[in-house]
């Protein structure tokens, strides 16, 4: 049933996807109270649905889908508003899944998103999708909350000019943009009012941050001004490709205690003809070299890595030169993906396409190689005393207080309520298959 006129609208709103969709999705949820919306669980019945939908594999393509189809049986008579990268790409697959009317917002149009979502005008279809080849302006997307989470994320930069041949994203985001600086600064300032304690500094391809601006800027001379401001708070960076990891940037990271020790690097593969065909832009040796020099300036340093296990032409010994690098070199834990055709990329026409069962047995391998990579980090840093920001509300899992340490250790740990969102001293005590357990310290 719709709302009545002058009735608060029930909005409800899902989020697929990355760092940067929960950024833009909590701008939405931000303007969307200030119209005076009522925000309402995506699980029950809304006025409007809004679904932040992701595009980087096709699994995540296949659950935006599924989001769509569940929010139409919640209300059929729902205004229906599909954003994000997979209605940036598939607008037509969405179309064929409705027989009812929506809304298409592409990624340049976010910004009128609260707008088109509250709008009184009927729904038959409407699609806001723009170019983004030509978009050379960041979305303007202010945020103030980011509901039950304890970290913020700080969005500085959109796009991508990489086009790795696997991923779709470039098609999605449009070419690289950055905030400008003092608007970057006065997001920061928000999220300080609003009580946060660590912030995840984050973009779509973060390192290449201020390319753009004029006078252009870098990553490094973004996070000096931001640390120059003296909060007190913890910043954390998303990830980062291996060529923008200097040693410049690591000094601010050994120096600062407010820069936490944590990188997170893609590596994709470790063979390099299969580097080439993904059009990543540098050899294996290059990334062992920025690992290694990333442990040695910052000691306390945890790394982790992302992995495309299967990408066509992968055979056995390419596979084995990517698990014994990875092996061999002081990372912290692995972000495994199998490879899948995303339609319009380059490499979904490649030769050598491996099958499902290949990609699987080769995934669950790296996945144990994750777990022992994590065990043996977490092991080495067993009886020390870290600072801990305690996330809020207890986790369901052990009925125990969760937070990460500074350099990105998940601990659980028996604490009152009111630790929430606070920044304690917990001891590292114990290790129970890949999970640490510690004691809060008065």
């Amino acid at each position: 049933m719709a709302a009545k006129k002058n009735q608060k609208k029930r909005v409800a709103i899902t989020t697929l996807g990355c760092k940067v969709n929960q950024f833009e999705s909590a701008s939405f949820l931000s303007v969307l109270e200030e119209k005076g919306a009522e925000v309402v669980p995506f699980s029950g019945v809304a006025d409007v649905y809004i679904i932040n939908t992701c595009a980087v594999t096709a699994k995540a393509g296949s659950q935006s889908r599924h989001v769509i189809r569940r929010a139409l049986r919640n209300n059929p008579n729902g205004r229906l508003v599909v954003t994000g990268c997979y209605a940036q790409v598939a607008a037509q697959d969405i179309l064929e899944i409705v027989d009812q009317p929506i809304c298409i917002v592409g990624n340049n149009y976010k910004h009128l998103l609260a707008d088109i979502a509250l709008s009184d005008k009927h729904c038959d279809l409407e699609m806001y999708l723009g170019d983004t080849g030509r978009q050379d302006e960041i979305c303007p997307l202010p945020v103030k909350r980011f509901a039950g989470r304890t970290r913020a994320y700080l969005k500085i930069q959109d796009g991508c000019n990489r086009f790795c041949s696997y991923c779709i994203v470039p098609y999605a985001r449009g070419r690289s943009c950055s905030l400008a600086p003092e608007q970057v600064l006065e997001q920061v300032g928000v999220f300080i009012t609003e009580g946060y304690k660590e912030m995840v500094v984050t973009g779509i391809h973060t390192g290449v941050y201020g390319h753009d601006l004029e006078p252009p800027t870098t990553l490094t001379d973004l996070i000096r001004l931001i640390l120059a401001e003296n909060h007190p708070i913890r910043y954390r960076i998303s990830s980062l490709e291996p060529a923008e990891i200097n040693d410049e940037l690591l000094e601010l990271m050994a120096t600062s205690g407010n820069l936490m020790p944590h990188l997170h690097i893609p590596l994709q593969s470790g063979d390099d003809d299969i580097l080439k065909r993904m059009n990543r832009r540098y050899p294996a040796a290059t990334f062992a070299d920025i690992v290694e020099q990333s442990v040695r300036l910052v000691p306390q340093m945890a790394i982790g890595v992302d992995v495309l296990v299967g990408f066509p032409g992968e055979d056995e010994q390419a596979f084995q030169n990517t698990y014994k690098l990875l092996e061999r070199l002081p990372i912290t834990y692995l972000h495994v993906f199998p490879y899948s055709k995303r339609p319009g990329t380059l490499a979904a026409n490649m030769s050598g396409q491996l099958p499902k069962q290949t990609k699987e047995e080769r995934v669950a391998l790296l996945r144990e190689l994750d777990h022992k990579k994590r065990v043996a980090f977490y092991s080495k840093h067993l009886g020390e005393v870290h600072l801990v920001l305690a996330e809020i509300g207890r986790k369901k899992k052990f009925r125990m207080m969760k937070g990460f340490t500074e350099n990105y250790i998940p601990v659980y740990f028996e604490a009152p309520e009111s630790v929430g969102n606070q920044i304690v001293k917990v001891r590292l005590d114990r290790l129970e298959g890949a999970t640490v357990f510690g004691r809060l310290l008065a």
